[in-house]
């Protein structure tokens, strides 16, 4: 994912991810998203899921493995537990400020908030059930398509992927940041399959969702960022500045 040139201020605060290319991305995970909302409206999900859902289980429909695996899946999921995703979404834009780069904390504070009404949205528009087939091994609520977790933590991890991969001007630097948050991202997405509080293809959708989402807000909400931004600066610079001394004060 290549990086552009915003200003001549140096590379640390000069640099965003091709928008283009964050466009393309966004674009591409949406209509597999879509595609993946249509098997399942239409019924062709059915068969997949279920074979998901019972793929590497015991005879009591109990996951294969340790009691430590079982504890580590878990640990695994609550990355993308409201608490811990935002807790890291918190402590990144914090970082950012502190690196004084006011103008992608601000972009990564929109793509997270944003991203979770966008859930939230499509959450009730589906209206789907949680899987019964298997026992649930955690307690959960709501409905299951698409998959909260695996939507949010997708949004969280790669926007601050994104937002700290661009500080760099190598491009090994940038594709192993953001493809380390894509593989955390599908770790906890995969956990909530394990864990049988999730269909396979919530997951699936949850995670094309929430990454498109990251990529997207990325392309499309650089430029409101970039309008806070400076409406901050100048309402910092205006409570700060010394007025001028009047004529014969």
């Amino acid at each position: 994912m290549a990086a552009h040139r915003e200003s001549p201020e140096g590379p640390d605060r000069g640099l965003r991810i091709d928008p283009r290319k964050a466009l393309a991305c966004g674009v591409l995970c949406w209509l597999g998203a879509a595609l993946v909302a249509w098997a399942v409206h239409a019924g062709r999900a059915e068969g997949f899921d279920a074979a998901g859902l019972l793929f590497w289980r015991d005879d009591t429909l109990q996951p294969a493995g340790s009691r430590k695996l079982l504890e580590g899946v878990r640990d695994v999921t609550a990355l993308g537990g409201v608490l811990l995703r935002n807790l890291f979404a918190l402590a990144a834009v914090v970082a950012l400020l502190f690196l004084r780069l006011r103008r992608e904390a601000v972009l990564l504070a929109l793509t997270v908030a944003s991203g979770w009404v966008v859930n939230s949205a499509l959450k009730g528009l589906a209206g789907r059930e949680r899987p019964q087939i298997v026992p649930h091994l955690m307690e959960v609520g709501g409905n299951s398509f698409p998959s909260g977790h695996s939507f949010n933590s997708a949004v969280v991890y790669i926007a601050i992927a994104l937002a700290f991969a661009a500080m760099s001007t190598r491009a090994s630097v940038r594709w192993t940041v953001i493809a380390a948050a894509m593989a955390t991202s599908l770790a906890i997405a995969w956990s909530r399959v394990w864990l049988g509080v999730h269909w396979p293809s919530d997951v699936i959708a949850g995670w094309l969702g929430g990454a498109g989402w990251a990529f997207l807000a990325s392309a499309l909400l650089y430029r409101p960022a970039r309008t806070i931004d400076r409406e901050i600066a100048q309402e910092v610079t205006g409570e700060f500045s010394t007025p001028e001394p009047r004529p014969g004060e």
